[in-house]
């Protein structure tokens, strides 16, 4: 009788490695279905079952692409690293949901028609229809892993906080499970029941019954990484170690007698870590012997740990053998503990270091253990080669070693080196250290254009690119570098969807009034215009297009939006610039953008004027004007710190931001004291933390080299108004830069 599983053929079309695999149930075109993969190269490759080699490859995402779902009519859900979710129809992508701060580690596609959840690390879960959030449902209280939907009314979500919780899509938390103590990573669904099951960072695969915790099956391996519950009830899970289990209530299909045997010999021989936390505190000292384990234990997945010769070994209690089963040996716990003899124990043997070690934002963490006697250059190729990870990564993660290790004694390590998966310390090759060849990520995003001010408008993609600093699991972090000031170039709002602002612009000209009507050619002018200056032609802009751009910016005010989008765009070439910027018509540029900041008007333009502002600093002639203008343009932007609309913040972060720049080159204390008072002004209101990421770089600009204006900025007690953002925990660049500039004061 044939009861396992025998691998078909091998599918390959990834460059790295693949992060999540999801089911495109059959259709016409294909009957036996669809099988579609994410990966750590930023692509989706769909397979035939037939076939190893991909029928297409999707691409858009800028990050790894760490979940799937598939839903009705070829519909497929991604959720990647880059904060974005994606829906694609076949080999397009038709929407990206964008709304999440840090990685979407989850996403599933609810049965009903156009309903989308996403759940992500910044803790939260959102519930998108027809690609617009409808809700976010708040209460974990660490990245959110795995979502599993119930009914077409509720759902599960599992997370780093060891919860589960169920929720209705109307926003209400139900109820709240705890059973596991480390991370859930995975969470599957039993079919036509509620039951369900979860697997996690502590060694563990549960399963759930009426809400409690029915049953704890133990792995020999750390981390349970996946679950999945098959048609027939049985459980699959994949874990660290590389295999894949399957669990069965069926007795046709249980394993034989000596698989089931080499599975207890491979759990008994396991080694726990006691620092994760696992099972308790454990103190080895108050710990009975063997005998203990002659009494039954009094629930199923009940553990029990035995002293036995100085050695500790965790036992399972099994109700249906009525027997306790050794599930293996708790390390570092003999006497020698890592206080002790001063080393760390890791895979059972002992190390002066164990660091851990992330080669990017939000992936799989690895484990790198040290002894001061090796060669870091030669540790740092085998770890990199048992890791599959990259070569080129070999000189940092060796100048790694070697800084975190200068005379340092482990007594300084703490126990946090066994959590595999925190924000903080962490290094992540590629992402910063100076001295690097991998280019730095730059820490500064741009959120999406303002196109979902009607509601017939989707909102436009644009990625987040989160700096994740440098430093190690030592207590002593490593240096990190200031790569945010002074800040050398303007920043700008590049972001275009040429097609998307044409097609409004018609919408709106179709209703316009007759007197503001533009004509067919007119319209061309403009197309050509914006591909003119959105690099999709060489061609230069002339000056009839430029005045009939001109002629559409003075619209009135509820219609003018995709023409001050135009603008905002246009202006960053140097065409443009150097004509609308120039002595003769640049008094005319500052009125008509003023007019769009006050604060009664309408959101898209003020947000629009404030952009294009920003994109003024590109050139020469921007730049001058912009300069002798500062004192009317920034009296009147600051006022837009009472918008509600965190673009606008982020925006005038921005224009802040661009002046701090300006006026780092040259020494004009009135102009710095200017932007000091409306970064001063706008810290009190601004919430959202790209926009204080910005003021902050404006600041740190501001004052470097000049112990003037460090006075200044004291002065305004600027000091004391940014010091809690010293502890933002994510994106780690507010931290980081907010202790850079607050080093300079």
């Amino acid at each position: 009788l044939n009861r396992g599983f025998t691998e078909m053929h091998c599918m390959s079309g990834h460059s790295n490695f693949v992060s999540c695999v999801c089911i495109i149930p059959p259709s016409d075109l294909y009957p036996r279905g669809l099988i579609a993969t994410g990966g750590n190269d930023h692509n989706i490759c769909i397979f035939t079952v037939d076939s190893p080699a991909p029928l297409y490859v999707l691409k858009g995402h800028k990050n790894t692409v760490c979940s799937l779902s598939s839903g009705k009519f070829g519909t497929l859900l991604s959720g990647s690293w880059d904060t974005t979710a994606k829906v694609w129809l076949n080999d397009r992508c038709m929407m990206t949901l964008q709304g999440h701060t840090a990685a979407i580690w989850a996403v599933k596609i609810l049965p009903e028609q156009g309903l989308m959840l996403t759940g992500s690390a910044d803790k939260t879960i959102k519930l998108w229809k027809a690609g617009r959030c409808e809700r976010t449902f708040t209460g974990h209280e660490d990245c959110v892993r795995g979502l599993a939907i119930l009914s077409e009314m509720e759902f599960l979500s599992c997370a780093n906080d060891a919860s589960v919780r169920r929720w209705q899509i109307s926003g209400e938390c139900l109820q709240v499970y705890y059973g596991h103590t480390n991370y859930i990573y995975s969470i599957s669904v039993f079919p036509q029941c509620k039951d369900f099951v979860t697997t996690g960072e502590d060694r563990s695969l549960r399963i759930w019954k009426q809400g409690e915790c029915a049953q704890t099956i133990r792995l020999p391996a750390q981390s349970v990484w996946c679950c999945c519950v098959l048609d027939n009830g049985d459980i699959v899970v994949g874990a660290s170690d590389g295999i894949i289990r399957v669990f069965t209530e069926s007795l046709e299909r249980t394993a034989s007698a000596e698989e089931i045997q080499a599975f207890e010999n491979e759990l008994s021989q396991a080694s726990i870590d006691p620092k994760t936390g696992d099972l308790g505190d454990i103190n080895a000292d108050d710990l009975p012997g063997r005998e203990h384990l002659k009494d039954p234990g009094t629930r199923d997945g009940q553990t029990r740990l035995i002293k036995d010769n100085g050695r500790v070994e965790a036992y399972q209690w099994s109700v249906s053998e009525e027997r306790w089963i050794k599930i293996g040996d708790v390390v570092g716990s003999s006497g020698a503990t890592q206080q002790t003899s001063g080393k760390v124990l890791f895979e059972g043997k002992e190390y002066d270091y164990v660091f851990t070690i992330d080669v990017n934002e939000s992936g799989p963490s690895y484990k790198l253990p040290y002894n001061i006697t090796e060669d870091p250059w030669l540790t740092a190729y085998n770890f990199l080669q048992k890791n599959d990870l990259n070569p080129m990564f070999l000189d940092q993660v060796a100048k790694f070693i070697m800084d975190n290790t200068k005379g340092q004694t482990l007594l300084s390590t703490s126990a946090q080196f066994s959590d595999p998966f925190t924000g903080a310390g962490r290094y992540v090759p590629g992402s910063s250290s100076g001295s690097s060849t991998v280019p730095a990520a730059d820490p500064f995003t741009e959120p999406g254009i303002p196109y979902h001010v009607t509601s017939r408008w989707v909102p436009v993609g644009g990625a987040y690119f989160l700096y994740l600093g440098m430093g190690a699991y030592q207590s002593t972090a490593a240096k990190v570098e200031n790569i945010y000031f002074p800040k050398k170039d303007a920043v700008t709002f590049d972001q275009a969807n040429p097609t998307q602002i044409l097609g409004k612009l018609k919408e709106l000209n179709g209703n316009a009034a007759e007197e503001n009507k533009l004509t067919e050619d007119d319209l061309i002018i403009l197309e050509k215009l914006l591909s003119a200056t959105c690099n999709t032609s060489a061609e230069t802009p002339t000056a009839q297009q430029l005045q009939t751009l001109w002629r559409a910016v003075n619209w009135p005010e509820d219609i003018v939006f995709p023409a001050l989008d135009i603008l905002r765009l246009s202006v960053r070439h140097p065409t443009v610039n150097e004509n609308f910027c120039s002595e003769k018509d640049h008094v005319q540029l500052t009125v008509l953008l003023l007019k769009f900041l006050n604060p009664k008007g309408k959101q898209a333009n003020q947000l629009l004027a404030l952009r294009a502002l920003c994109n003024c600093f590109v050139s020469q002639a921007g730049q001058k004007l912009m300069m002798e203008q500062r004192d009317e343009i920034m009296t009147q932007a600051v006022e837009m710190k009472s918008s509600s609309n965190k673009n606008i913040h982020i925006a005038l972060a921005t224009l802040t931001l661009n002046y701090a720049v300006c006026l780092h080159k040259v020494n004009n204390i009135e102009g710095k004291a200017q932007c000091l008072s409306v970064i001063s002004t706008a810290m009190e209101v601004v919430q959202d933390l790209e926009a204080i990421f910005r003021l902050l770089v404006a600041l740190g600009t501001l004052i470097s080299d000049d112990t003037n204006a460090v006075q200044l900025a004291k002065s305004l007690g600027v000091d004391a108004q940014i010091k809690k953002y010293a502890s933002v925990s994510e994106p780690a660049k507010v931290k980081e830069c907010c202790r850079f500039v607050l080093n300079l004061l």
